[in-house]
């Protein structure tokens, strides 16, 4: 049977975001049937944390990624 499971996470913390993928796969009975994944632009923030061109401030951006999957395999 194809599943997809959706992973969210922020660039601040991407390493952790990694890790949550890749114990997923490690873990998975089956075979990968696609990985596709996208990050958001970066919107400039009110009070952020780290200096971007001209001086702005950005929040992280988003960090989203579906593996599709097939339990069958």
């Amino acid at each position: 049977m194809v599943q997809v499971r959706l992973f969210v996470g922020v660039e601040s913390t991407r390493a952790d975001f990694e890790k949550e993928i890749n114990t997923f796969l490690a873990q998975l009975r089956g075979s990968v049937l696609s990985i596709t994944g996208n990050i958001a632009p970066q919107t400039i923030a009110r009070e952020g944390r780290s200096e971007g061109a001209g001086g702005r401030s950005f929040n992280p951006s988003d960090l989203f990624v579906i593996v599709t999957y097939d339990t069958q395999a």
